[in-house]
């Protein structure tokens, strides 16, 4: 019951924020009601433009997104399986945002501000969702203080809130209309560097990359995927040569079978292995 209440407090005190609360909502032990309000929830916040909520609004907000980020269970990267032909990474599909981790990487806009459209499937309306209106401030704070929209292949480095991963790292990929240029490539190749690079920066010992501007931003999945590997093969390579005994775990989180199947081929992986985490 307590959580039912907590989601009416929360549609209810956002609707206020926006002076549309008129109607109140009353908590209902259904889950049908649960879930439509939960949509209601993310829509709200979704579309919140960033700015303080009072400690009472964040206190309920973090009680109920750790639970549903809980709920289906949380994934270990320690406990992933490793790739037969370099122990340094993992392949996996699953959900992101209940991976735990040193870092996880967001797909993010120039803005930095996350996804407006509300309930969008995106991984950044995803992850600014369960990470709590707490990021979208954080974000806007930084570029508040840049001064100018993030660049292509850059990476800013966040707290992860209501995430079970310790940070988020936010970088912009090229936006492609499917048959991306040789600078276009490029950019790809240096949104997984300056990740690693800000990983390493932040202490980071394990990273997971979201399939970075193949959704969306239209570059070709099997093409990203290559560059998504040699990027992060070439950077992990050259830090064992600066740093003999440095290690870092990477992790190539997928969405579709489609690209799990592109990034098994590509590190030589037929099978998925039967002792890898659940999804």
């Amino acid at each position: 019951m307590q959580l039912v209440r907590d989601m009416a407090f929360l549609v209810n005190h956002l609707m206020d924020e926006r002076g549309a609360g008129s109607k109140r909502v009353e908590p209902q032990e259904d889950p049908r009601w649960f879930m439509e309000q939960w949509e209601q929830f993310r829509a709200l916040v979704n579309t919140r433009e960033p700015k303080p909520a009072s400690p009472e609004f964040l206190k309920v907000q973090d009680r109920v997104l750790q639970l549903m980020v809980a709920e289906p269970g949380i994934t270990e990267a320690d406990e992933l399986a490793r790739a037969a032909s370099d122990p340094r990474l993992s392949i996996w599909r699953g959900d992101i945002t209940a991976l735990r981790c040193d870092a996880i990487v967001n797909a993010a806009n120039s803005a930095l501000l996350g996804c407006w459209i509300p309930g969008h499937l995106c991984i950044d309306n995803a992850i600014h969702t369960f990470a709590g209106v707490q990021l979208r401030l954080k974000c806007a704070q930084i570029m508040r203080e840049q001064g100018y929209e993030e660049p292509v292949g850059r990476a800013k480095v966040t707290p992860a809130y209501n995430l079970p991963s310790h940070n988020i790292i936010h970088t912009v990929g090229p936006m492609t209309k499917g048959n991306p240029t040789l600078e276009q490539r490029k950019q790809l190749t240096q949104c997984y560097i300056s990740c690693l690079d800000a990983a390493c920066a932040a202490k980071a010992k394990s990273v997971a990359f979201c399939c970075i501007s193949t959704g969306v931003f239209g570059f070709p999945q099997q093409e990203g995927a290559q560059i998504a590997v040699q990027a992060v093969k070439a950077w992990l390579d050259s830090r064992a040569a600066d740093e003999p005994g440095a290690d870092m775990h990477v992790i190539f989180d997928v969405y579709t079978e489609q690209d799990e199947n592109f990034y098994r081929a590509i590190l030589g992986e037929d099978e998925k292995p039967a002792s890898d985490a659940k999804e």
